[in-house]
């Protein structure tokens, strides 16, 4: 059973949004906070959630700086934005700050859930719209003078993990098996010293390399 916290400061909404989770059989140790603060002291005592909800408007710490330091204390877990902002400059920090997936709060409770799901499975869950400006501003971007130091397969990889695939998407895609596929995962990560698919999407975006 894989646990959920959820930062959120506007209680009705935090109460609501927490007892649609507790419903889901799959789902449990369901907690709300008010802020990254709470969420920073909860780490600190040893609790540590497979997934995180967050808020960016949030009262005291703001939700980028928050999302950055609970990547950094606690690495593993994976941290899904659900706000109201869909603007770039919320956006795309989010996403070199460590959030795995972008929604807004227009999305419906079951939207939610199968966000939660499809991160836990590897995913990199985002509003349509959301994710369609991410791929327009990564085509935007001009590549740095720094060269990509991976091979035409493995630029090719990271380019469909940030579009958010999963392995077995990639594998279908490429005609490769998943054990290929991983394989080439493992080569990108250590190319690029990095631990997880967030942090090689990140180092990509900064860099131009997508």
């Amino acid at each position: 059973m894989k646990t959920v916290w959820l930062v959120e400061d506007h209680a009705a909404f935090r109460k609501s949004l927490t007892a649609v989770l507790e419903a889901e059989p799959d789902l449990g140790g369901v907690r709300g906070f008010g802020s990254f603060d709470e969420v920073l002291i909860a780490l600190g005592m040893g609790f540590v959630p497979d997934v995180l909800l967050a808020d960016l408007g949030l009262p005291g710490m703001p939700g980028l700086e928050g999302i950055a330091r609970v990547r950094a204390a606690a690495p593993s877990v994976l941290v899904v934005v659900l706000t109201v902002f869909d603007d770039d400059a919320k956006v795309f920090p989010a996403i070199c700050a460590g959030a795995r997936g972008y929604l807004l709060k227009t999305a419906s409770a079951a939207e939610v859930v199968a966000a939660i799901q499809t991160v836990l499975a590897g995913g990199s869950p985002m509003n349509p719209r959301v994710a369609r400006r991410v791929l327009e501003k990564f085509n935007q971007m001009t590549p740095r003078v720094e060269s990509v130091p991976l091979s035409d397969r493995e630029s090719e990889i990271l380019k469909l993990l940030v579009a958010g695939m999963l392995k077995k998407q990639i594998a279908g895609r490429l005609e490769l098996s998943i054990h290929t596929v991983d394989t080439y995962i493992r080569r990108i990560y250590e190319k690029l010293e990095v631990n997880t698919r967030s942090d090689a999407v990140a180092v990509a975006v900064r860099k131009g390399w997508v």
